[in-house]
């Protein structure tokens, strides 16, 4: 279900009141594009370390390790970590799948895991993220999102629905504040729109889009290869960052004039993304409704803080950063326009054989 802004009447009448000049906002645009961009050229390709573990019985579980393969198809240094009652059942298989190393086995653990801890041993210092998620017999879950700097958890008792929802979002959150991709395009339409009214419809256009393929993806009505998907998110930042261009130039264009239009067929795209992230994370089987609203939710939270978080800081950092708006916005422009064509070309060239 998408979210949407809510704005008291009385400000839709005077949007200038609530937002910077624009050359006030693309001064402090340029700074905060530049601190985006120095995250470096990665982009929002969800490739974490998984853990999986169904339970089967009081004691025993099956393990599904998956870590992404390394160049020349070696495998990330990383390595699990159960208690101490824990012994491994028959042999393991292993294989490279996707470009990862995938390994299941079973394990059988004395007393069960419940209020058990679990380490990932291998990926302290690191860049790899790791979700973990537990099936229980019941037919709940358990998910986890560890990083390098804490790579461990406690097996827990059941959750109850608030604590799903909660978690979800947290991931939804996590997930766009975690991907560039997605925020610099939202930054271009930023960019492209200076208008209160116009942008408050832009970005639910792209809320209600991407909610929609979220959705339909997630539950498999939908089915898109994601390379194909990843590169075309990639040129649609391009797309819209020599839009920017187009319109300081005076090249009147229908993204310029009715940029919602562009925001909404694009977001359906980037749905397909988000949906992709929530694929590699599961759903709980008997919570798929709430896990599925929440992490939208989460998503649409993430975005919020985000826009709010450029008006404010871009509103800030223009009191340093003197230079013509003109050329700030042109510059941020080419920046994002750069940034993201280096991805379209690497996603394009990773699946061309």
């Amino acid at each position: 279900m998408p979210t949407f802004f809510v704005m008291p009447q009385a400000l839709l009448f005077e949007p200038q009141a609530l937002l910077p000049k624009p050359g006030t906002l693309a001064r402090g645009l340029m700074v905060l594009c530049f601190l985006l961009l120095s995250q470096g050229a990665a982009a929002d390709i969800f490739r974490p370390a998984y853990l999986e573990l169904s339970q089967l019985d009081a004691e025993r579980y099956e393990v599904l390790w998956r870590v992404p393969a390394l160049p020349d198809n070696r495998r990330l240094a990383a390595r699990l970590v159960f208690p101490k009652n824990t012994e491994r059942v028959g042999e393991s298989r292993s294989a490279i799948i996707n470009n990862a190393w995938e390994e299941r086995y079973e394990i059988k653990a004395a007393g069960g895991l419940t209020d058990q801890e679990i380490t990932i041993d291998g990926i302290l210092g690191g860049a790899t993220d790791v979700i973990v998620r537990i099936e229980r017999l019941d037919g709940t879950t358990q998910l986890e999102r560890l990083q390098p700097a804490e790579p461990r958890f406690t097996v827990t008792a059941s959750p109850g629905p608030g604590e799903v929802a909660l978690a979800y979002f947290l991931l939804g959150v996590e997930h766009i504040l975690g991907g560039i991709d997605h925020l610099l395009f939202v930054l271009a339409l930023l960019l492209l729109v200076s208008n209160l009214r116009r942008l408050v419809l832009t970005i639910t256009a792209f809320t209600v889009a991407h909610s929609i393929t979220l959705v339909c993806a997630t539950l498999g009505w939908i089915r898109l290869p994601g390379p194909p998907v990843e590169a075309v998110i990639a040129l649609s930042i391009v797309f819209v960052a020599a839009e920017v261009i187009h319109e300081q130039q005076g090249r009147a264009s229908i993204t310029a004039r009715s940029p919602w239009i562009v925001a909404f067929g694009f977001g359906l795209l980037h749905g397909l993304g988000f949906a992709g992230a929530l694929q590699e994370i599961g759903l709980p089987d008997t919570a798929i409704p709430v896990a599925l609203l929440m992490f939208n939710v989460g998503v649409e939270a993430g975005q919020l803080l985000f826009v709010g978080g450029v008006v404010i800081s871009a509103t800030l950092l223009s009191r340093v950063a003197q230079v013509p708006s003109a050329l700030v916005k042109r510059v941020v422009s080419y920046g994002i326009g750069s940034i993201a064509a280096f991805w379209t070309i690497e996603r394009v060239a990773a699946f061309i054989p």
